[in-house]
């Protein structure tokens, strides 16, 4: 009866230790089982952490290109608009300018036409009336010359003074008539050159404000990304530091598995 006590005892251990063993078992490997789950779950976020953390600073490199094409860009759109606006200045004085030579141009032609109109009216007065004629028949009655010469001719030396002067005043009106049509040719290439210089500096502004605007969303979205950035490093050094946990716990484990479950199922 004691023999089959003891016995009892020994078989009750023995039973307690194989269950303990398969415990044991079964506890590695569930353990086994979530090492494993967590190192490819860490492997798998640290490689989309790892790929977004380079779209990112992809992204913060585009935006920083962007901005400073953008700024350059703006640069030279001022520098083409305060160029534009001196040439318009330019423009405007050498057109004041111009105008006022041609006042001067048009005034002097008008007085020396005016001038010249009214010696030619005095002129042709004075031949149509024959006073050259009256003047000739007092000096003959007077004295009657040796020599007879022909009959004096009306007009006859006053003609090429009178033809000068008419064409001193044809030239004149020519003159001015030419200085009328440059006048009006500048005004109106004038005026064109500043509604297209205007034109051109109203796209520019345009340009300047919208590419401004621009430049302040992606310096926005460049800020986002490197919060974005902060962040994703932050979880990339936290993966690590897991992963290193997991390996500590886990690497033992793993590369005995199948040694330590084979002596268990031997003991």
């Amino acid at each position: 009866s004691v023999q089959l006590d003891s016995f009892s005892k020994v078989r009750e251990m023995i039973d307690k230790m194989h269950s303990e063993l398969k415990a044991q078992q079964a506890e590695e490997v569930k353990f086994k089982a979530y090492c494993e789950s967590e190192l490819n779950t860490n492997e798998k976020t640290t490689y989309e952490k790892t790929e977004h953390k380079k779209d990112l600073e992809a992204e913060i490199s585009r935006l920083e290109t962007l901005v400073a094409k953008l700024q350059e860009e703006i640069a030279e759109a001022k520098k083409q608009i305060a160029e534009t606006e001196v040439e318009i200045k330019k423009a405007s004085q050498s057109r004041e300018a111009e105008n006022q030579e041609f006042q001067s141009t048009v005034a002097d032609q008008r007085a020396t036409q005016n001038i010249l109109n009214k010696a030619l009216t005095k002129l042709k007065d004075f031949y149509h009336k024959n006073i050259g004629n009256k003047v000739a028949f007092v000096q003959k009655s007077a004295q009657e010359p040796p020599v007879k010469f022909n009959a004096y001719k009306t007009n006859e030396g006053a003609s090429p003074v009178i033809g000068l002067i008419e064409q001193i005043i044809g030239d004149s009106k020519a003159l001015e008539k030419e200085a009328n049509a440059a006048e009006f040719q500048a005004q109106a290439d004038y005026e064109k050159f500043v509604q297209d210089s205007n034109s051109l500096i109203k796209d520019l502004n345009e340009q300047v404000t919208s590419k401004t605007k621009a430049i302040a969303a992606a310096n926005g979205d460049h800020a986002q990304a490197g919060a974005d950035l902060d962040s994703t490093v932050g979880e990339l050094e936290s993966l690590a530091a897991y992963e290193a946990d997991l390996h500590n716990q886990c690497d033992f484990v793993l590369q005995n598995f199948a040694i330590r479950q084979k002596a268990r199922l031997q003991e």
